[in-house]
């Protein structure tokens, strides 16, 4: 458990350690966020009931753009980690996130700077295993792992916003681990057995590509954050719609304290789940494995360093 909580720690300091001279380039704007926060509950003979409760949750955000002539070339790396310990039981966990992006975009007419030809790659995953409240494992590195490799357009009205639209995208999913592969987990075609239910012939896929479009809007300024990502493939289940919502809200107190709250929204045809019908995060009933929409709200106080430039040149 120390080398968990050692990875939240480590996501602060490498931004507190970062240099901001190297955001002072001549095309390059590099910046980023760094967050820890903490929360406590503690309770004594207390009659309303309830368990002591710890969480503590980081947060590592880093972008690095370049723009120079009819060229825009935009990067960041969004990096999550949090673990919650309620009662007698041990720390488990309750986020995960390695998401990387790189887009490129080449100003279509130089009389009008707001529409692109554009090209973009969006790369995610987790760093740790998963298990359900049962204790069972569902996930680990790359599995799953989602990789999205688009071509298209792009609109950029402003410096805080923009809309992005892949006609030509691939979406692959990953599955590293042949026990899940086997299951079928996420999408991957399942092992193929024998009549007994139980001898395997054919190995699960541990991986699945889509063809499909892509749609991304962001919008950012020096508070507030918000990702919609939604796409639907053109031969597999036409008309549904994955979703990604992403939203953050970053209020700086002081120098370094500040209230943050993360939302994530999700929808995937690919991932089957229970329902939860009380919202306590336990599946209610693990044996309707159905597609569902998933929710996840991070709410806390701590530390936050900011680097580099944050705003835009000029």
């Amino acid at each position: 458990m120390k080398y968990k909580i050692l990875i939240l720690i480590t996501f602060f300091a490498t931004a507190t350690f970062a240099q901001d001279s190297a955001a002072d380039t001549t095309y390059w704007r590099i910046g980023g966020t760094s967050s820890l926060t903490f929360s406590q509950v503690s309770l004594t003979n207390w009659a309303a009931g309830g368990q002591n409760s710890v969480a503590i949750n980081s947060n590592f955000n880093i972008f690095a753009n370049r723009v120079k002539g009819r060229g825009k070339w935009e990067n960041s790396m969004d990096l999550a980690y949090g673990l919650i310990k309620q009662g007698d039981a041990g720390f488990s966990k309750s986020d995960d996130l390695i998401n990387l992006v790189t887009k490129y975009s080449y100003l279509i007419n130089k009389d009008n700077s707001k529409w692109f030809f554009s090209a973009l790659m969006d790369f995610r995953t987790q760093f740790y295993e998963g298990v359900d409240e049962e204790g069972k494992y569902i996930s680990n590195f790359m599995a799953p792992g989602y990789l999205t490799i688009g071509l298209g357009v792009s609109y950029d009205p402003s410096e805080k916003l923009s809309f992005s639209y892949q006609p030509i995208t691939g979406k692959f999913t990953f599955v590293r681990d042949q026990d899940l592969a086997n299951q079928g987990a996420y999408g991957v075609d399942a092992a193929v057995l024998a009549n007994d239910g139980v001898t395997i012939i054919e190995e699960g896929k541990k991986a699945r590509a889509e063809i499909g479009s892509f749609f991304r809007a962001k919008y950012k300024n020096d508070i507030f954050e918000s990702k919609l990502e939604l796409f639907t493939g053109y031969t597999e289940n036409q008309g549904e719609i994955d979703v990604n919502w992403q939203n953050a809200l970053v209020v700086q107190l002081t120098k370094v304290l500040s209230a943050n709250v993360f939302t994530q929204l999700l929808y995937d045809k690919d991932i089957l789940i229970g329902q939860d019908e009380n919202g306590d995060g336990d599946t209610d009933d693990a044996g309707e494995l159905t597609d569902r929409v998933q929710f996840k709200s991070v709410l806390g106080i701590g530390l936050t360093y900011k680097f580099g430039q944050q705003k835009p040149q000029g």
